[in-house]
């Protein structure tokens, strides 16, 4: 197993111990852990996969759900030991996130060769898992959160495809990525980091509008 090999595990990994994290919030059951975990883990490749029209990634290789599997049950009896599931769900999910940016532009720009559609790709792959574990666990969307978030996956897939025409080694391409969107994403965590927000007046409620 090469060293890029163990950073997409990882990042599937970190991934499905986030939605976990977000099944232990809930107090589901056992099912409920695996259910969060395999589509937090999979959920932003799957549809970086579809979207490049290539066979989906879990479906090729069966080890990612059981990565994820293992991920969900070493969660499931060690979830209570943690004082802040919450903290530590967004600083695992920054981890993830700088992961599978550079995993997600190393395949976009491995299928089409656009740096173009390799950004894209890495911001999917970052991005979606979170969004997917949010909306059934009925947690805060990542996505609405104040601090900068999507744009750490944007600078991470960007740097990995920069980094490539420099003609390192895939890996170093990939650390030095994934190093770039952890410090803006754990920066944003830590000292709140945003960018200007819209202010001019707040959206109607639908029965205001006549």
């Amino acid at each position: 197993m090469t060293l890029f090999q163990v950073i997409d595990y990882a990042s599937v990994a970190v991934f499905a111990a986030t939605g976990a994290l977000a099944a232990s919030r809930k107090q589901l059951d056992i099912i409920g852990f695996l259910f969060l975990a395999c589509v937090t883990g999979t959920g932003g490749g799957t549809v970086r996969d579809l979207v490049l029209g290539v066979p989906v990634f879990w479906v090729v290789n069966t080890d990612y759900v059981l990565v994820c599997t293992v991920a969900a049950v070493f969660v499931y009896f060690t979830a209570h030991l943690v004082e802040s599931r919450y903290k530590l769900l967004l600083w695992l999910d920054a981890i993830g996130l700088a992961l599978y940016s550079a995993v997600g532009a190393a395949k976009g720009m491995d299928v089409t060769g656009s740096p173009v559609i390799a950004i894209i790709s890495g911001v999917l792959t970052a991005t979606f898992g979170g969004v997917l574990r949010d909306l059934p666990a009925s947690e805060p969307s990542v996505l609405l959160r104040p601090e900068i978030y999507v744009t750490a996956a944007l600078v991470g897939s960007g740097v990995f495809t920069l980094t490539e025409f420099a003609d390192f080694p895939p890996v170093i391409d990939a650390l030095i990525a994934m190093t770039a969107a952890f410090v803006i994403r754990g920066g944003a965590l830590k000292f709140g980091w945003t960018f200007p927000r819209y202010k001019p007046r707040p959206g109607r409620r639908p029965e205001e509008i006549d």
